[in-house]
């Protein structure tokens, strides 16, 4: 890490600074997590309160299983702004993988209030329930396995009381809607009484009783769940009856959804950005089959995964050449995200219909589709790629003042954001409109300022082709 902060000494800190972001999102994509780590952890010499590089981080850390380093990070992105939604969902990430699931629930819930277009605030607000009901199934030897002080043959002879019939404060009403869990709850209820008991701590200084009593209160709420969701006497047993002769139509989702699509979405997007597309594109297809198969009753947010889904199959599917194909899938992707009104996803769509048909030459079509998409940007880096790459659809259409126009706009949105990278390519892009348009000198100067990046980043390649299109400009002066 030494070596890497002496590299970037004599060079200006801002260039730096988004080189060393970029490094690590590229590390972490890879899965170098520990040395995408270090890039931000160089970064933040730089900016010590960037948040987004804090994300970043956290990130790398959840990878690794620091877990409490992971938390430490999405807080710190939260220090300025509350509601970085970013920041929300990692703080939500960490707190779920270190067994905190209420908690866990509480963020993902605040994620989805800012954001409610974003998927993975829901798929987590499943996940986490799910977690929070598996784990609730044996409150009593949670607790147990919490505690610090009391005596052991003590609570033993506590649990042997516990099984004498005691009456519930929720009375018959909790007995008939917690089944199983009220001899739990009825257990809970008798460790309350015992005084030197409740008096002590759990290992994260939590007081004995409050987690009891929170145990309680959590089995009550579920009671009162149940008993305004589950029909009563016959009833009930005609509705099970009616799910069981629904599940032979519509297979029924796995006992955790949220966790088997967050596993698999992981996975086809790691083989994507590892490059083993084929492997990505077959798990993704997989998958996509298995959900149109559910029914909407098990999977709520249906048509949201529908997209995700066509999405990762139609990126796929355009990485191995078969564009044609890639383009429906893509607009599947759009369908979806429109009939169901969620503007993230509709940005997704047509980002990648705007690539297809830039890849299959028609510009026309490429910018009617980011057009579209550019009132969903609102980060400054995405604008400047996106002017960027409608200018040089107008370029190749030989609309030089738009080309212009728009690499001046990306030019700005990649000063608004310091990338470095962006704004290489936006002088160049202006350079070259104003170079068709017949003006040289700002051409030439263009040039100048796309050639001072270029030797930030030190690419080799662009100096060379830079410092060539200055000599040839020249010439016209």
């Amino acid at each position: 890490m030494s070596e890497t902060s002496s590299e970037y000494k004599t060079q200006k800190p801002k260039a730096v600074f988004s080189t060393l972001v970029a490094d690590g999102d590229w590390l972490f994509l890879k899965g170098e997590c520990e040395k995408a780590a270090e890039s931000y952890t160089t970064a933040l010499t730089i900016k010590p309160d960037d948040k987004n590089c804090f994300v970043g981080r956290s990130k790398c850390y959840l990878k690794m299983g620091y877990y409490d380093k992971a938390l430490k990070d999405a807080e710190a992105s939260l220090q300025e702004d509350k509601t970085f939604f970013e920041g929300l969902y990692q703080k939500a990430e960490a707190l779920y993988c270190m067994g905190e699931f209420e908690f866990a629930l509480v963020f993902y819930h605040q994620g989805l209030k800012l954001r409610p277009q974003i998927q993975e605030f829901q798929l987590g607000i499943q996940k986490a329930q799910e977690a929070i009901e598996n784990s609730v199934s044996v409150p009593a030897r949670i607790i147990k396995h919490k505690l610090i002080h009391g005596d052991a043959s003590k609570l033993q002879k506590d649990e042997d009381h516990s099984k004498k019939p005691q009456i519930s404060k929720m009375g018959k009403t909790s007995k008939k809607y917690l089944g199983e869990f009220y001899e739990d709850r009825k257990y809970l209820e008798h460790l309350l009484k015992d005084g030197d008991l409740v008096k002590g701590r759990t290992r994260s200084r939590e007081q004995l009783q409050d987690v009891i009593q929170s145990s309680l209160a959590y089995l009550d709420d579920c009671a009162e769940f149940w008993n305004q969701q589950k029909p009563s006497g016959s009833a009930g047993k005609d509705a099970r009856l009616l799910q069981k002769k629904r599940g032979k139509s519509h297979p029924r989702a796995p006992p955790q959804p949220a966790h088997f699509l967050l596993k698999s979405l992981e996975d086809i997007h790691a083989d994507l950005a590892s490059g083993k597309t084929k492997r990505g594109l077959k798990k993704a297809r997989e998958v996509l089959q298995t959900v149109q198969a559910w029914s909407e009753k098990n999977m709520p947010d249906k048509d949201e995964v529908l997209g995700s889904l066509h999405s990762c199959v139609g990126s796929a599917l355009a990485d191995l050449g078969d564009t044609d194909k890639a383009l429906e899938h893509h607009q599947k992707d759009l369908d979806l995200a429109e009939k169901c009104k969620l503007p993230h996803a509709r940005s997704r769509a047509l980002e990648h219909l705007g690539n297809i048909y830039t890849t299959m030459g028609s510009f026309t079509k490429a910018i009617q589709c980011w057009e579209k998409k550019i009132p969903l940007v609102q980060d400054g880096f995405e604008k400047a790629w996106l002017f960027h790459e409608m200018g040089r659809c107008h370029l190749e259409l030989h609309a030089h003042e738009e080309a212009r126009d728009f690499g001046l706009r990306s030019l700005a949105a990649a000063e608004e954001s310091g990338d470095g990278k962006w704004q290489l390519n936006a002088h160049v892009l202006v350079a070259q409109s104003e170079g068709k348009l017949g003006n040289f000198e700002s051409c030439v100067s263009h040039y100048q300022r796309a050639l001072t990046h270029a030797k930030l980043q030190e690419d080799a390649a662009a100096m060379a082709a830079i410092q060539k299109a200055i000599d040839e400009t020249k010439q016209h002066l």
